[in-house]
C-alpha cells in the first residue's frame, strides 16, 4: 500500500507502526479485534449496540471493559447483551499502570484462547493509546491479534473547557480512529454538533497532528442505526497519524470516588446527584454512574453527566455510585451521602 502523502511526519515510526505499515492491508481487511475510545460518554451504550449487531450476524464476542480505578460499573451495566455468544471481561485498574498493563495483555491472552470471533475492546483503563498498540504487537498477542476497527465517541454537547491533559487524552483517541461517532444528537442544533467537531479538530492541531475531521464522523440518533449503519462502521478501520506526545499520570486528569453501600433513597437520588454537580468544591464532576436500591426494594441504575440524569430499573445490581471527575474533592462528595 502506498501511504504517500497519507501518513506524513519528521521522525521515525515506532516499531508497531512500521510493523502495522508492512501488513496494513491485511489489518485493515481482517477487523479481527476493536478498539471503543471514549473521550466522551455513551461508550457502554454503544458497545452493547454495536455487540448486539455482531451477535445478530453470527459473531461470537468478548467484550473487554477497563476502568480507571478497582471497581467497573460497565460490567454490570452489559448485563443485557450478555449470553450465549457475548462474554465480557473485565480489567480493574487501582495497581498502577505497569500492573494493569499486564493484567490487560493477561486477560487479552486469555480472550485469545476462548475462541471469539471479534473482541471489542473498551479502554477506559489505557491512558496511552500508543501502549495498547504496542501490547497488541508483542509476543504472543501478535499472532492471535489484528486490529480492527478504531472508534471514538465524542458527545454532541462536548464540554470545551476542558484541561491542556483532558485535551490531550481527546486529541490521542481521535487521532488514529476509523470513525469519529457522535453520541446524544438528538435535539442538539447542527451548529453546536459543528462547534464540537471544530473543537475536536483544534484539538488535533494543538498537538500537532494532522487529522482533520470532515466526512469521517456519523451523526445519528443512535435509536436509529440500521445494519447498514453498523456494516459502514465495521469497514472504518483506523489511521495512523503522529502526534506529540506527552507524559502525565491517570490521576492527573481523572479520578474516582466511590460510596458504597450507602443506600440513597430513591426519591433524594436525582436532587444529590444535581447538587454534586452544581457544587464547585467537588471539583470538576463529568460523570455519575451506579446503582442503588429502589423505594419498592428491586435495583435502579444511575448515569448521569452535568447535562442529563437517567434513572432505570435493572435486574441486577450492588451498592455502588461512582462520581468520576478531575481534581476530585472527596469529603466535599462524600458529605451528600451521610
Amino acid at each position: 500500500m502506498n501511504y504517500e502523502g497519507i501518513l506524513e511526519f519528521k521522525g521515525t515510526w515506532r516499531n508497531y507502526q512500521a510493523r502495522v505499515l508492512e501488513h496494513a492491508d491485511r489489518y485493515m481487511a481482517d477487523g479481527k479485534i476493536h478498539i471503543v475510545a471514549a473521550p466522551g460518554s455513551g461508550k457502554t451504550t454503544f458497545i452493547k449496540k454495536y455487540a448486539d449487531y455482531l451477535v445478530r450476524q453470527g459473531q461470537n464476542i468478548g467484550i473487554l471493559e477497563n476502568d480507571y480505578g478497582a471497581v467497573n460499573v460497565d460490567m454490570m451495566l452489559l448485563q443485557d447483551v450478555m449470553g450465549e455468544n457475548c462474554h465480557a471481561e473485565m480489567v480493574a485498574g487501582g495497581c498502577g499502570e505497569d500492573c494493569h498493563k499486564r493484567r490487560f495483555k493477561t486477560k487479552l491472552i486469555a480472550m485469545a484462547m476462548s475462541g471469539y470471533d471479534r473482541v471489542i475492546v473498551e479502554p477506559s483503563g489505557i491512558f496511552d493509546i500508543d501502549e495498547f498498540f504496542d501490547v497488541l504487537h508483542e509476543e504472543p498477542l501478535d499472532r492471535w491479534y489484528e486490529v480492527g476497527n478504531i472508534i471514538t465517541i465524542v458527545e454532541a454537547e462536548l464540554e470545551k473547557n476542558m484541561s491542556r491533559q483532558s485535551r490531550y487524552v481527546l486529541a490521542s483517541e481521535a487521532a488514529n480512529c476509523g470513525v469519529l461517532v457522535m453520541s446524544k444528537v438528538d435535539g442538539v442544533p447542527s451548529e453546536d454538533i459543528n462547534s464540537t467537531i471544530s473543537y475536536v479538530n483544534s484539538t488535533l492541531d494543538e498537538f500537532q497532528c494532522k487529522r482533520r475531521f470532515g466526512d469521517d464522523v456519523m451523526i445519528k440518533n443512535w435509536d436509529e442505526l440500521t445494519d447498514d449503519d453498523f456494516a459502514e462502521l465495521m469497514r472504518s478501520g483506523y489511521k495512523l497519524n503522529d502526534f506529540v506526545k506527552e507524559w502525565f499520570k491517570q490521576s492527573d486528569v481523572y479520578n474516582s470516588v466511590y460510596i458504597m453501600n450507602k443506600n440513597v433513597p430513591e426519591s433524594k437520588l436525582e436532587g444529590i446527584v444535581h447538587d454534586i454537580f452544581a457544587d464547585d468544591k467537588c471539583g470538576e464532576v463529568f460523570r455519575i454512574k451506579g446503582f442503588s436500591r429502589s423505594d419498592r426494594n428491586t435495583w435502579i441504575e444511575i448515569n448521569a453527566t452535568s447535562q442529563k440524569t437517567e434513572i432505570r430499573p435493572i435486574e441486577n445490581g450492588q451498592d455502588i455510585i461512582i462520581v468520576i471527575g478531575s481534581d476530585l474533592n472527596e469529603a466535599g462528595i462524600m458529605k451528600y451521602f451521610e
